[in-house]
């Protein structure tokens, strides 16, 4: 799950201006696993796609943590933020904010 930071701070003002005491998750709407949007991000960069290694090789190389962290989707939800703020992200997709980034560093 990725969040562009203007959007981020959209949330941010309006939880503080409007928004009830709590949580709320600001994420995209489009979340992914690690092995979609890398191969994705290397592409639009011109990279060469990442290798794929077998778990137990990872854990011994990155550690447990580590390799939940790029197979385990724990994806939020931003139908609180939505309902309660009226908040929509203006970077609705990671894919959308990876391009634009790219294209502003090209």
């Amino acid at each position: 799950m990725f969040l562009h930071v203007d959007d981020a701070a959209g949330a941010t003002a309006l939880a503080v201006e409007k928004g009830a005491p709590g949580l709320y998750n600001v994420v995209d709407d489009d979340p992914a696993p690690v092995r979609e949007w890398l191969p994705a991000l290397a592409r639009m960069i011109g990279a060469k796609p990442p290798r794929r290694i077998l778990r137990g090789l990872a854990r011994l190389a990155a550690g447990e943590h580590m390799v939940a962290m790029m197979t385990e989707n724990r994806a939020g939800s931003n139908l609180k933020a939505r309902r309660e703020l009226g908040w929509t992200p203006a970077h609705p997709s990671w894919r959308q904010g990876f391009a634009e980034v790219v294209a502003a560093t090209a």
